[in-house]
């Protein structure tokens, strides 16, 4: 088993055992792709708050640490949307690859999605 397949097994087992706990068997997988989604939303506002992004406060320096648990708390949340969504672990790495290669095709003008072309682009001011 490889780490991301490993990361769905412990998320969909801990979402199981939550649900078992909490009564909350009857909610279907499309309210908990809502409930996640929402829950991914006030976890990415967390670590928003964590990047001490605020430039009218007096600076202070990220703590890291506290940002690596944010993008933790991020990741559960990413997996269990995955998983309400019926994705595995094999799903969701060949998603993201051809993902990324739209990306990059996309950066280097080889996309047919609009806005990318690198012919369009205007030369910046001086």
């Amino acid at each position: 088993m490889d780490k991301l397949e490993r990361v769905f097994a412990l998320q969909a087992a801990f979402n199981d055992a939550i649900n078992k706990t909490r009564h909350l068997e009857d909610i279907s997988d499309d309210e908990w792709v809502r409930k996640f989604s929402l829950a991914l939303i006030v976890e990415v506002g967390e670590l928003l708050e964590a990047t001490e992004f605020k430039w009218w406060k007096n600076p202070r320096p990220i703590d890291r640490e506290h940002l690596k648990e944010e993008i933790a708390d991020v990741f559960h949340f990413v997996v269990s949307i995955a998983l309400a969504a019926g994705m595995d672990a094999e799903e969701l790495f060949e998603r993201f690859l051809r993902k990324h290669q739209e990306n990059i095709d996309r950066q280097q003008g080889r996309s047919a999605k609009p806005g990318y072309d690198l012919r369009e682009m205007e030369a910046p001011s001086p």
